[in-house]
C-alpha cells in the first residue's frame, strides 16, 4: 500500500509505537461483542489490534485517503462512518439499546475539547471512552478544585464520568512526533450521577460564565446571571473564586436560575 502523507488541516499525529498500543488495547478490554466506535482509525494502529479482539468495529474518518485505504482492504468487520466526527451521532449506531457504545480514539489536538463536549450530549448512551489526547488536556479533565487546571472542561467531564488519567505517552510514539506529551485518559459516564442539574445546558451556560472571569470571586464573575442573595442560597461563599467551587457548588447554583 502507499505510503500515507499526513495531513496538517487534520492534527494527524499517527500512533507507531507498538507497547502502547498495546496498553491501550489492555485497558480497554475490549470483549468480542462490543459495540465499539473508534474515532480517527487513521493508519490502523489501533483498529486492527483491537480488530483481534472484537468481531466488529465501526469508524469515523473524515480524510477521504484513509477512507480510501480502508475500503480497499474490503473487510466486512469495519463499518465506516465518513463523518465530521464533531457532526457524528452515536445514537445513530444503536438508538434503542440504551449504554451500550464503546469509544476509543487517539483524538486530534486541534479538534479535542469541542469534540469531548460533543460526545458528553450523548453519555447516557455510552458505557466508556478512552481517549487518547494532549497531556495537559487530559490534566484539565482531571483536576480538583483550588487548582490553577481546574476549570469548565474539569467541570463539565466530571458533572458526565468518572475520570481516570491511565498512563502518559510521550511525542516519540507518534509519527510524526507533536510538539507536546499525550496522555490516555478512561471516562466512564456515570450510571447515576451524583449531582443532577435541573437543566444541564443552564449548568453549561452557567459554568462557562464562571470561567471566563476565574480571577474574579463568584460574585462578580456571575453577576449578570445570579445575585449574591441567589449565590448565598445555593450553600455557596460569594466571595470564593470560580476554581474553588466543587461541581456540587456549580449544579446547586445552576438551580437559582
Amino acid at each position: 500500500m502507499a505510503k500515507y502523507q499526513t495531513k496538517k488541516r487534520f492534527g494527524q499525529h499517527f500512533l507507531n509505537d507498538h507497547s502502547v498500543i498495546r496498553n491501550i488495547v489492555t485497558s480497554i478490554y475490549p470483549k468480542a461483542d462490543d459495540t465499539l466506535i473508534e474515532i480517527g482509525p487513521g493508519l490502523g494502529a489501533l483498529t486492527f489490534p483491537l480488530l483481534e479482539k472484537i468481531d466488529h468495529l465501526h469508524v469515523v474518518e473524515i480524510d477521504r485517503d484513509i477512507i480510501q485505504r480502508l475500503r480497499d482492504r474490503q473487510d466486512a468487520r469495519i463499518t465506516i462512518h465518513a463523518i465530521d466526527a464533531l457532526k457524528f451521532n452515536t445514537q445513530s449506531i444503536h438508538p434503542d439499546e440504551g449504554r451500550s457504545l464503546r469509544i476509543v480514539g487517539n483524538l486530534p489536538y486541534n479538534i479535542s475539547t469541542p469534540l469531548i463536549f460533543h460526545l458528553l450530549e450523548s453519555s447516557s448512551s455510552i458505557l466508556d471512552m478512552h481517549f487518547m489526547l494532549q497531556k495537559e488536556v487530559v490534566d484539565r479533565m482531571t483536576a480538583v478544585p483550588h487548582t490553577k487546571l481546574y476549570g469548565r472542561l474539569s467541570v463539565m467531564v466530571q458533572y458526565h464520568c468518572q475520570t481516570q488519567s491511565l498512563f502518559n505517552v510521550p511525542p516519540s510514539a507518534f509519527s510524526p512526533p507533536p510538539k507536546v506529551d499525550s496522555a490516555v485518559i478512561r471516562l466512564t459516564p456515570w450510571a447515576t450521577k451524583p449531582y443532577i442539574a435541573k437543566d444541564e445546558k443552564a449548568l453549561s451556560h452557567l459554568v462557562n460564565q464562571a470561567f471566563m472571569k476565574r480571577r474574579k470571586t463568584i460574585r462578580n464573575a456571575l453577576k449578570d446571571v445570579l445575585n449574591q442573595e441567589q449565590i448565598e442560597q445555593a450553600g455557596v461563599d460569594p466571595t470564593l473564586r470560580p476554581e474553588n467551587l466543587t461541581v456540587e457548588n456549580y449544579v446547586n447554583l445552576s438551580a437559582q436560575l
